[in-house]
């Protein structure tokens, strides 16, 4: 199967203001964040908190780079860098992490692994647990069951996301 990348160049969006509310992209975007940000970010593509920005949010996004100062949860599917200058005060979720040194991080990491529990697919997916379950019960998830517990393969959980599957 053949993925075309699309060219996230054509997309990108510069804020340097203040903002308070939910951002959700459905298409891959370039986002920048050089001011101050209040509540929710959901972002596909890559997602730059500026060194001067100052976020209180809860992030999820594919490619992640904090320069500035988060406070909140941080879900990075693909990458997670903190920067020299970055602080970051809270929980974070990477699949991979790069720490620079200057770089502060105060809180909790917990690493995305190869294969997620319920608890952590439902994270991931942004999807309520009922659902989760009852889609894996059915077989409409790519699913292992090892004995009364789900487990699933992050690689094959994108893979069906990417296909258009979600919710058939």
């Amino acid at each position: 199967m053949a993925f075309r990348r699309k060219k996230l160049e054509e997309k990108t969006l510069d804020v340097d203001a203040t903002m308070q509310g939910s951002l959700s992209f459905k298409d891959a975007v370039n986002l920048r964040i050089n001011g101050k940000f209040e509540g929710n970010l959901d972002t596909k593509g890559n997602l730059t908190i500026g060194p001067a920005a100052q976020v209180f949010a809860d992030i999820i996004g594919d490619n992640i780079i904090v320069g500035g100062r988060v406070k909140g949860t941080i879900t990075a599917r693909q990458r997670l860098t903190l920067l020299p200058s970055a602080i970051v005060e809270g929980k974070i979720y990477p699949a991979k992490l790069n720490i620079a040194e200057g770089a502060i991080l105060e809180g909790q990491c917990f690493m995305l692994r190869d294969f997620l529990n319920t608890d952590e697919l439902s994270r991931y997916l942004e999807l309520d647990l009922n659902s989760i379950m009852e889609w894996a019960n059915s077989g409409k998830i790519p699913a292992i069951k090892e004995g009364e517990n789900w487990k699933f393969e992050r690689k094959a959980i994108d893979n069906w996301v990417a296909s258009g599957e979600v919710g058939k």
